[in-house]
């Protein structure tokens, strides 16, 4: 990391001739093996990259400087780290949001240079779309159109478009998204995957408050009291996960100690009634925690919310899968999840999300 700003690049020449003075390119000798990345294109080795990109809006925070580090981490001081900073008109639904979106360019520069970027690429509207806005578009498809696409009808097919050209002007072997996104990230490695993009996508997990709050550029136009009410969505999701933990521990017990049906009904017998209780619970928890009972537990803090002042606005609450972003049934026992998140506080619409594991029992 450094205490001098970021380089700022604004057009897509500057950024194919620039290279650092103190990190000019210097690719190690040895070959270069991807993880098993969902998206990533590379089924061999390959070179080691050189440059890690980091895709933007502006209005830079911790959580966005936690996805430079991470960047900087993997390419190392003889690779390059390029955060891009575009406010993407085709994401946005109505004029208005769009003029409202934070811009702070000069915050940014310093941020992302402090956090290990080498340079912004900041273009401008035309320098991305020449000519006004494309007549050609990525179509995001049915995942496109689920949780936050039919909230906001044409925000992904936007949102890969501008991906897909940034990809193609920055020339990446790796790019950075957050997790928070979920949906976003989930569909970025769809199309890299679908289109044969040679870049390795890389997830990194959800930067937060101390308190829980999801890092975002939007919470800023949250009042105190607002703010107050926002927690509810960390809030949830985190007693989901806790009401989750809780079942596969009550599972594993089961599993380990032999404990029953007979023993409760003994215990009852007794006038043990607290014990009977707890063995009863032991023997009739399932071993995936239930999906029905995750999404009531995030379910009841929401509906809490939604009587404070001022109210939470639920959007929606889903487990779905994270492949496609369908809904994760009831009757499944085991897998990956994610539970998330959308509702709005006062006039800020916010979003979070958390990955689950079912069937775990250890």
């Amino acid at each position: 990391m450094t205490d001098s700003a970021a380089t700022l690049l604004r057009t897509a020449a500057e950024l194919d001739a620039y290279a650092p003075a103190a990190t000019a390119y210097a690719p190690a000798a040895t070959a270069y093996a991807p993880a098993a990345t969902a998206g990533s294109t590379a089924d061999a080795p390959r070179a080691r990259p050189e440059r890690a990109v980091v895709m933007t809006m502006g209005a830079l925070h911790e959580g966005h400087a936690s996805l430079i580090r991470a960047a900087r981490a993997v390419v190392g001081p003889a690779g390059q780290v390029v955060v891009t900073v575009f406010v993407n008109p085709l994401q946005f639904g109505e004029a208005a949001d769009l003029d409202r979106y934070p811009r702070t360019l000069d915050a940014d520069l310093a941020l992302a240079g402090a956090a290990g970027g080498d340079a912004v690429f900041a273009p401008s509207a035309d320098e991305v779309y020449p000519g006004g806005e494309p007549q050609v578009r990525i179509s995001a498809g049915p995942m496109g159109e689920r949780l936050e696409g039919a909230s906001r009808p044409g925000h992904f097919d936007g949102m890969l478009t501008v991906v897909a050209k940034l990809l193609h002007l920055t020339r990446p072997g790796l790019a950075f998204y957050g997790q928070k996104d979920a949906q976003q990230l989930a569909l970025i490695r769809r199309m890299v995957r679908d289109l044969n993009f040679p870049v390795e996508i890389v997830g990194v997990e959800t930067a937060r408050e101390p308190d829980g709050l999801a890092l975002s550029s939007r919470n800023r136009f949250l009042d105190a009291h607002e703010r107050h009410t926002a927690l509810a969505l960390s809030r949830a999701l985190f007693a989901a996960r806790d009401r989750l933990a809780a079942q596969q521990a009550l599972h594993a017990r089961a599993l380990s100690g032999g404990v029953g049906e007979g023993r409760a009904a003994g215990l009852i017998r007794l006038g043990e009634a607290r014990l009977a209780a707890d063995a009863q619970a032991v023997a009739r928890a399932r071993p995936d925690g239930g999906p029905a009972a995750v999404r009531a537990a995030a379910r009841a803090v929401l509906d809490d919310a939604a009587a404070e002042q001022p109210p939470l606005a639920l959007d929606y609450v889903a487990l779905v899968d994270p492949a496609d972003f369908t809904e994760f049934p009831d009757d499944r026992t085991d897998g990956e999840a994610v539970l998330a998140v959308a509702a709005r506080v006062g006039a800020t619409r916010l979003i979070d999300n958390i990955p689950l594991t079912f069937g775990a029992t250890t």
